[in-house]
């Protein structure tokens, strides 16, 4: 049988491939399943981000684009069109309730946004007023 890696099992497949053993056992022998394990965990990381709503994406967006060497500027003004566009009430969403929902996200699922706590405080300082 061969393993599609574009399988909607994949991360159902890996998760079951873990919990025997199979992955590792196949790691020590040097066989490899290609890159099925990185697909899994994207497809779940995704997943993740989509179920926790506008703050998932927004936090998802921002410490993407931190973790790939943007300044917190670009990435916040990324991370908020995101969020204020998929809001469909009257009222958009505040930057600092935006920054709420983005913290949340990350707290909720640490490991599908490692590395990011550590930008967690630049949503909450005050910019600076220009002279």
């Amino acid at each position: 049988m061969a393993l599609s890696l574009s399988s909607p099992l994949c991360p159902r497949l890996r998760r079951a491939l873990l919990r025997v053993g199979l992955i590792s056992a196949l790691g020590s022998a040097g066989l490899s399943l290609g890159s099925l394990p990185v697909q899994a965990q994207t497809a779940e990381n995704n997943t993740a981000a989509a179920n926790a709503g506008a703050g998932g994406k927004g936090a998802q967006i921002y410490c993407f684009m931190r973790n790939s060497g943007n300044n917190h500027q670009v990435s916040w003004d990324a991370a908020y069109a995101v969020i204020k566009r998929q809001n469909d009430k009257l009222f958009k969403t505040s930057p600092e309730h935006a920054a709420v929902m983005i913290t949340e996200a990350v707290v909720q699922n640490p490991s599908v946004f490692p590395d990011c706590g550590r930008y967690l405080g630049d949503l909450f300082t005050k910019p600076e007023p220009k002279p």
